[in-house]
């Protein structure tokens, strides 16, 4: 017998909103992780607010937003209004987050504003040292590679103006400046939209207003293990790179073992290899022969752990590829460096939970 198309609501409900989350969803380990993660960040936090003891309306709870914060990047939504907007209705999210049914969700405006102070005290960074070290074990520590990819900032041509001229002339930022034909430069010219971004290109691509993503990855699972964003130039790589290799060697300690780093072409230059044999690095670059000597001596490129490092360096991409298919930092939607770095960051902290997850259920599998 056919049912009639009717719609009736209980008034009240005994079911929690965990109930309606299954058992065995991805979001379940990834939330636990980041949970311990957060519970270990409770001293920061407590520095964050400690100015704000004598009193105030109450501010975001800084492990909600950082865990709004991720769920922007693991479900690529696009914006703080859109991601506000599904929360409001999506179970999912009010779950992950920490919001009940009939919380408040928060204004977008609040939301962004709150995100200000993470950057001034690096909770992000925090969040993703964190992250890293509750898997400390799945880390060789030892074998590592490193890569740079560019980000295009989200600034367009006709803000790249003059640093100090007539604004009408050049154009104005708003589409009605012509800048065909002129020579322009990062030392004459910047964006009026945003100072930080710079005129760059790399290889075959066009010009662009671009920032540069950097990561120090270990070989053992493909984690990444360290994160930043610079300006956008031919140095910023290699500068980056022994930025992050020294951070490593201070895990391990000035007296510890040696470790490698596997990169491609752009490293064979003669300041990075002498830069990472201060830093009891030992550099597994790939040679540059085209028309020149190759700063990476043959007795290090004729080693069997050489050719295993520039074979497993390619795993690197992997973290590039995640983030700008789902992490959206492929043209970021905000503005300023330390903005930028912050999306970045957290879009890797994301990346790694997710590979954490899947080489936890791979280990449960394999036992």
């Amino acid at each position: 017998m056919r049912s009639a198309d009717t719609f009736t609501e209980s008034l009240f409900t005994m079911r929690r909103l965990d109930d309606f989350i299954p058992a065995n969803h991805p979001l379940r380990e990834i939330r636990k992780t980041a949970n311990k993660a957060l519970a270990r960040m409770e001293p920061l936090f407590a520095q964050m607010y400690a100015c704000d003891s004598k009193g105030g309306r109450p501010a975001i709870a800084p492990e909600k937003l950082l865990r709004a914060m991720l769920l922007q990047v693991l479900f690529s939504v696009r914006s703080e209004r859109q991601l506000m907007e599904q929360v409001q209705y999506n179970m999912l999210y009010r779950w992950f987050i920490g919001l009940a049914m009939d919380d408040d969700v928060w204004v977008p405006t609040v939301f962004t504003k709150n995100r200000e102070r993470l950057i001034e005290h690096d909770a992000v960074v925090a969040f993703f040292n964190e992250v890293v070290a509750k898997k400390k074990k799945w880390l060789s520590g030892e074998h590592f590679s490193v890569d740079g990819t560019l980000i295009q900032a989200w600034a367009s041509h006709k803000s790249f103006v003059p640093k100090e001229g007539d604004d009408d002339s050049h154009g104005n930022g708003t589409g009605t400046g012509d800048f065909r034909g002129e020579k322009r430069s990062n030392e004459t010219h910047e964006s009026m939209t945003d100072a930080d971004a710079r005129l760059y290109r790399k290889g075959k691509t066009a010009s662009e207003l671009r920032y540069m993503g950097h990561t120090l990855c270990d070989n053992r699972h493909g984690l990444i293990a360290n994160a930043m964003v610079t300006h956008a130039d031919g140095y910023a790589e290699r500068e980056a790179a022994k930025v992050m290799l020294a951070d490593a060697r201070g895990v391990l300690g000035a007296n510890g073992k040696r470790i490698t780093v596997g990169a491609d072409k752009g490293y064979d230059a003669a300041e990075f290899i002498e830069a990472c044999n201060k830093l009891k690095v030992t550099p597994h670059v790939a040679q540059n022969k085209s028309g020149r000597n190759s700063a990476v001596s043959d007795d290090i490129a004729q080693t069997p752990g050489y050719a295993a490092s520039q074979k497993r360096r390619k795993v690197i991409e992997q973290g590039f590829g995640w983030a700008k298919q789902i992490g959206n930092i492929r043209q970021v939607m905000v503005r300023g460096i330390k903005r930028v770095d912050q999306v970045f960051v957290l879009a890797m902290a994301a990346y790694n939970l997710v590979r954490m997850r899947t080489l936890g259920q791979i280990r449960l599998q394999a036992a």
